[in-house]
């Protein structure tokens, strides 16, 4: 596929970027050095490769999910300037 001036600056349209007419050549090459790349990554042979999720092999360290801390919400609330049934109370922004 090749990219033409006319397609390039309809590109730069739908992307809502400003292109000056001067610098749509280089615009259309740029476009077209993508795809040529794109190509040829389409020819490398993938056969068995599994999808990798970094470049070394390693696992994430696990852990329980646990509650280590809790049942604090008297000290919590203790700091609130305004608390009323157990929660925050923050004054009716939107009316």
């Amino acid at each position: 596929m090749s990219i033409d001036i006319e397609t390039a600056a309809r590109v730069a349209k739908l992307a809502r970027i400003k292109v000056e007419e001067d610098q749509l050549p280089e615009l259309a090459i740029a476009f077209n050095d993508i795809l040529g790349f794109i190509e040829q990554l389409n020819e490398v042979d993938v056969e068995g490769v599994e999808p990798m999720v970094s470049v070394t092999p390693m696992r994430l360290k696990r852990r329980q999910d646990g509650v280590t801390d809790g049942d604090q919400q008297a000290k919590v609330l203790s700091n609130a300037p305004d608390a009323r049934e157990g929660f925050f109370a923050v004054p009716k922004v939107v009316e």
